[in-house]
């Protein structure tokens, strides 16, 4: 073989490799919104990855995460979604309440959008139907919102002595003053009456239990936020530490130092949610996916935390819990 036919073929033997490794497809990109902080969020975004596992779908390996968390500053989503629309992720998981779906779907219409949130996603403006979401967006939905007054009721009858409730409330959530509505309507019903404490940070946490507990609260209801995810075991701690029997949203805050909790998995949730993005990215479209809801709710009573409290609970009672720590 001639020395300059030699060269021609051995530069393209070099070259093929670079030249396959550019053709191959980029790899899919997962952008994920959520008003919560990254360190309050570490056993949820586990759960999205297992939810992807399921599909095939491995961080690092096949597909890639672009993490963008508010730290509890809602206003900060509408900037967050744009910038995650600008990075030209392959699909948005909005996750920890509506508003980050909302912003998300603000930003754009051609990326697929797949929500978690405790609200109603239809009277949200999410999608159109639950069935049928139409557009861009499908999701999860916990539905956590709705079931408040039962939450209520469930506190009310494991402290029936308790008539005035503490009501612990984010105020820079949009659905604030809507739950403060719904629950003293509900709060009314029993025969309560409701002190309200606004806290949207772990730093606003002592001034709002002060503001509690000299309204008169001998029990504390903590309403279904995503920021309080961050910080539920330092409110688990302020409720014992001020003799507060406390109703939470998720059982983690009472396996930290909370009483009790109603509702569904938090954790299963987010799993469905990567479930859902891994279908998505094999290309069904979110349309077609109708919105989860979940099909059971949980009562757990932490007994330690009654028994620090000084609170007995009804042997019927507790035969009503779905788990009881001991």
């Amino acid at each position: 073989m001639k020395r300059r036919a030699f060269i021609t073929l051995l530069g393209a033997a070099a070259a093929w490799p670079l030249a396959a490794r550019a053709q191959q497809p980029a790899m899919a990109v997962i952008g994920l919104l959520s008003p919560s902080s990254a360190e309050g969020s570490l056993y949820l975004t586990e759960a999205l990855r297992r939810g992807l596992a399921e599909v095939g779908y491995v961080e690092g390996n096949n597909v890639l995460i672009e993490y963008r968390w508010a730290d509890g500053l809602y206003d900060r989503l509408p900037e967050l979604a744009a910038d995650l629309v600008r990075r030209r992720v392959t699909v948005i998981a909005a996750c920890g309440s509506s508003a980050p779906g909302l912003a998300a779907k603000a930003a754009t219409s051609t990326i697929p959008i797949v929500f978690q949130t405790g609200a109603d996603p239809v009277a949200d403006g999410l999608v159109v139907s639950m069935n049928r979401p139409g557009g861009n967006v499908t999701g999860v939905s916990r539905m956590s919102i709705a079931i408040d007054p039962k939450r209520l009721e469930l506190l009310h009858e494991a402290v029936p002595k308790a008539t005035v409730i503490g009501c612990l409330i984010n105020p820079t959530s949009a659905r604030a003053e809507g739950q403060i509505q719904q629950l003293k309507l509900s709060a009314r019903t029993l025969g309560l009456t409701l002190a309200i404490g606004r806290a949207s940070s772990e730093n606003d946490l002592e001034s709002a239990f002060a503001a509690m507990v000299k309204t008169g609260a001998t029990a504390l209801f903590v309403v279904s936020d995503p920021i309080y995810t961050a910080f539920q075991g330092q409110i688990a701690l302020w409720a014992v530490r001020h003799a507060l029997p406390a109703m939470f949203a998720t059982r983690a805050a009472v396996t930290a130092a909370g009483l009790m909790s109603y509702d569904s998995s938090t954790t299963d949730s987010w799993r469905q949610v990567g479930v859902y993005v891994g279908r998505v990215l094999k290309g069904e479209k979110p349309a077609d996916l109708p919105v989860l809801q979940p099909t059971r709710f949980e009562l757990v009573i932490n007994l330690k935390v009654a028994k620090v409290l000084g609170l007995t609970i009804p042997e019927a009672y507790l035969l009503r819990a779905d788990e009881v720590i001991e």
